[in-house]
């Protein structure tokens, strides 16, 4: 017995190394990366959410055993007990399991599309920026906070072009479905010209707001009478003014009105094909508000035509950007705020070893607080708010109460169960996410992994 106990021990053995150098109980707080950008999209998870919480787990694992030998020789002093200092594991295997994990991680991103593939190759170049460079610098938890929206924002992205390559229908409720519904008003690009306006009033509002004139004669040739004369009052003119000035002299305000009637600006709508013809009302910041928006182009007299959306919307905001590649904008939030907690988080680390730090602590239960307000609070209200809402209590309670004790005592020890219980509070926390983005099945889905994280966490711990 003797011989086969003895290789299934150091098999055993190996394992646990293993386990440890790759954080194996902190596994459990990637997949809810996936899944809350995946309700934040408004999607059902689906094919690309598998492989987007595939590839954030290989990527994870990929930055834990780079991590260890990185650090290989502050371990050596700080962390003896580690696989790397303690010579279970050789430096050279986790450097190669870490090329191994990324190279899975990017392959598996690449199925579910470019934008992902695109998203995942920023996570892992961060990913590997943090621990070959800026971990001891001031821009370390700003990294690692970048990296966790990453994870978020590719799960977004993986799942919602699953969906349209497929031709899933979102949920009833979210935003990709109410989007579905709203009616537009486009202009064909070729329309047949019609002997008469269509749908459209025949006589269009004068500049000054006199009598009409149509819509032709207004564009055919600039106005050549004192039309501004005719609206003044005869005492100003001395005298009524016809509509040619013929029978008499003009008088010098008639022939100022009259050049500045000539020069005046004139709006001319026309679609792509010059036949549809739309209301301009009178001039003012309204201007274009009831002009149809699509192929439309706006021209002054005069000027070169330019597409509408240009005149009324200016160039594109920030807000446009993300989707552009693939991201939805629904997703930019939940990001925002796992990245934020992320960045609190790694800020107490770095003090975990020697303890001491008051601030850290202070500013984390804060961040804590205020994270929790949002999340708790959705904008839309129902079953989703409600669980939002208590997910928000439990994410404040892991992580707060962690956060409180290192705030009370920075000991080194308090300090490191205060990292543990930021870290255990991601699961609450993504849940939350998941419920407020329309999803609360699957946000409570997610919470069902926090008693996995508990027994495996005292086996193998987080840190």
């Amino acid at each position: 017995m003797p011989g086969v106990t003895g290789p299934r021990r150091l098999a055993g053995q190996g394992l646990r190394a293993w386990a440890e150098l790759l954080r194996v109980s902190a596994l459990f707080t990637v997949p809810g990366d996936a899944l809350a950008g995946a309700a934040s999209a408004g999607v059902r998870p689906n094919r690309g959410t598998a492989l987007a919480v595939g590839a954030s787990l290989c990527l994870y694992e990929a930055g834990m055993a780079l991590n260890d030998w990185a650090d290989r020789d502050e371990d050596a002093l700080e962390r003896p007990h580690r696989p790397i200092p303690s010579g279970r594991i050789t430096p050279n295997a986790a450097l190669t399991a870490a090329g191994a994990l990324t190279a899975t991680g990017l392959f598996l991103a690449s199925r579910a599309g470019r934008p992902t593939l695109a998203l995942s190759t920023a996570l892992a170049a961060t990913v590997w920026a943090y621990d070959l460079r800026l971990k001891h610098t001031a821009a370390g938890p700003a990294a690692m906070g970048a990296a966790r929206a990453l994870d978020v924002l590719m799960g977004a992205t993986a799942t919602l072009s699953t969906s349209r390559r497929t031709g899933a229908t979102p949920p009833a409720g979210s935003a990709s479905a109410r989007s579905r519904t709203t009616p537009s008003v486009v202009v064909p690009r070729e329309a047949p010209a019609p002997s008469e306006p269509q749908g459209a009033p025949a006589r269009l509002s004068s500049w000054a707001g006199g009598p009409t004139e149509p819509f032709a004669s207004r564009r055919a040739t600039p106005p050549t009478g004192t039309r501004l004369a005719e609206l003044l009052p005869s005492a100003w003119t001395g005298g009524s003014a016809s509509p040619t000035g013929q029978g008499r002299t003009p008088t010098p305000l008639e022939t100022l009105a009259s050049k500045l009637a000539a020069s005046a600006p004139r709006p001319v709508v026309e679609s792509a094909a010059s036949t549809a013809r739309f209301p301009v009302p009178s001039a003012g910041r309204d201007l274009w508000a009831h002009v149809p928006r699509g192929r439309t182009t706006a021209a002054w007299a005069g000027g070169p035509a330019e597409p509408l959306a240009s005149r009324r919307a200016g160039p594109p905001g920030p807000s446009s950007w993300p989707a552009r590649f693939g991201v939805p904008r629904g997703a930019l939030l939940p990001a925002a705020l796992l990245g934020a907690h992320t960045l609190a988080v790694t800020t107490v680390s770095r003090r975990e070893v020697y303890g001491g730090s008051v601030g850290a602590p202070v500013a984390a239960l804060v961040v804590t607080g205020v994270l929790a307000g949002v999340v708790g609070r959705p904008r839309d209200p129902g079953v989703g708010a409600v669980v939002a809402g208590g997910l928000a209590a439990v994410y404040a309670g892991t992580a707060g109460r962690a956060f409180l004790h290192a705030a009370l005592n920075p000991s080194p020890q308090l300090t490191q169960r205060a990292v543990g219980g930021g870290i255990r509070a991601m699961i609450p926390f993504q849940a939350a996410l998941a419920a407020r983005g329309g999803a609360p099945g699957v946000g409570l889905a997610v919470m069902g992994l926090v008693p996995l994280a508990r027994k495996l966490a005292k086996r193998v711990s987080v840190t």
